[in-house]
């Protein structure tokens, strides 16, 4: 089991943000949290990444419970096995392509590295600025970024909000890809309907 979440309940300003969440995540399974927004997607996320803290229930990756990790123990846990996608890139658009990509490659060799920019179609680009790139091909280096490294998670926060039915459907395929490739758990937050059919696990949030 890679996570468990029991009775996970978050107030933002005295308002309840979701109450009473209880779900069990396997290893190398694909999940989707689906609402609309404002229902508390990247809250949940953030809260499974170690990102937000919660007073109230407990989130479990590996028997260990992010709750009572200090700053210092949730930062290595995040560099050593969570990838994030966020619904900003947060991409340095001065470096260019292999820069940004390379920024997050802690554990994988310069070959490696290569091979990902290769599978994922950027490596006609990789010399090109962030601001020379169309959306598509940022989010494709956003998804390189978090994958480089190998981890055992990938957290994906509204990946498809911003693009076409074409591209959306590339970034799916894409995550899916990698995510069966190295057994890795996959985690997407979105409120893009479009994608649901692709997911036979999902969490409803409203």
């Amino acid at each position: 089991m890679h996570f468990k979440i029991e009775n996970l309940k978050f107030k933002y300003d005295n308002q309840i943000v979701f109450d009473n969440q209880n779900f069990t995540i396997n290893r190398g399974q694909k999940l989707l949290i689906h609402g609309p927004s404002g229902c508390g997607k990247t809250t949940l996320i953030n809260l499974m990444s170690g990102l937000l803290q919660s007073q109230f229930g407990k989130i479990i990756f590996e028997n260990e419970d992010l709750f009572e990790l200090s700053e210092n123990q949730l930062d290595k846990l995040r560099a050593k096995n969570f990838g994030l996608v966020f619904q900003r890139l947060y991409l340095i658009n001065y470096l260019n392509v292999e820069q940004n990509i390379q920024l997050a490659n802690i554990s994988s060799n310069f070959s490696d590295m290569n091979s990902l920019i290769e599978e994922l179609g950027l490596l006609d680009k990789k010399k090109s600025k962030i601001r020379e790139l169309s959306v598509g091909e940022a989010q494709r280096v956003a998804i390189a970024r978090a994958l480089v490294s190998k981890p055992k998670v990938i957290f994906a926060d509204e990946p498809t909000s911003a693009l076409d039915d074409n591209n959306s459907e590339k970034v799916i395929k894409l995550l899916f890809t990698q995510a069966e490739k190295n057994n890795t758990t996959l985690i997407v937050s979105s409120h893009d309907s479009r994608i649901k059919k692709k997911f036979s696990n999902f969490l409803e949030l409203d």
